[in-house]
């Protein structure tokens, strides 16, 4: 008889596992029983610690925004658009860390204080560069959806780095679209080059924050 002990089931081992089965099965398939299964518990286990499935996807992002910022300093030295550039691209580096990480992340609500130290850093520094409460909120929630939207789409082509869905070949779409010379060409600025884009839309946010508000 094994006398080995199990760690205890709390709310961060099941948000862990749920992580680690989110690359094997993506969102649609990451059930409470597929966890259970992974915990090797009954699934009525978990709900002593999560009332639903959106409780535990909750859990999920604020685990996943803890692992984002452990160990990282935010610099005072930054400008705004250099404080903005970094959340964004740490954020989108998160996400694409996990399968449908991006859709785990929206809508989520998170469970305790972890990113209230750097929200208010953040807010502070963007007061002190001239900008109002209301104007640095609005400027960084459009970063944010901005950020959290490309990668929404991104996923939705390529799951995890190196995997792309079937249906997203660019020469195949420019075949299919042969009659519409420029929606065909467009293919590979829609649906390559990730990196690129993605900077090139962050430029385009901090741009329109500073011609907005910095003027």
């Amino acid at each position: 008889m094994s006398t080995e002990r199990r760690a205890p089931l709390d709310r961060k081992r099941v948000a862990d596992t749920a992580l680690g089965l989110l690359n094997e099965v993506g969102l649609d398939g990451l059930t409470l029983r597929a966890i259970a299964n992974e915990l090797d518990v009954k699934a009525p286990a978990l709900y002593w610690h999560f009332k639903d499935k959106q409780a535990l996807l909750d859990e999920m992002a604020t685990e996943m925004y803890r692992r984002m910022v452990a160990g990282t300093a935010l610099d005072p030295a930054d400008t705004w658009q250099e404080r903005m550039e970094k959340s964004c691209r740490g954020l989108r580096a998160a996400l694409l860390a996990y399968r449908d990480g991006a859709r785990v992340f929206s809508g989520s609500r998170f469970t305790g204080t972890d990113h209230a130290r750097e929200m208010e850093e953040n807010l502070r520094l963007f007061t002190a560069a001239g900008f109002t409460l209301a104007q640095t909120v609005r400027a960084n929630a459009t970063a944010y959806a901005y950020t959290v939207g490309f990668v929404v789409e991104e996923q939705g082509v390529q799951p995890l780095p190196g995997e792309r869905r079937e249906g997203y070949d660019v020469e195949d779409r420019a075949r299919m679209l042969a009659d519409f010379p420029l929606a065909a060409a467009a293919g590979t600025e829609i649906f390559e080059d990730y990196d690129r884009h993605f900077e090139e839309g962050l430029q385009l946010v901090i741009a329109g924050v500073e011609a907005r508000y910095a003027g």
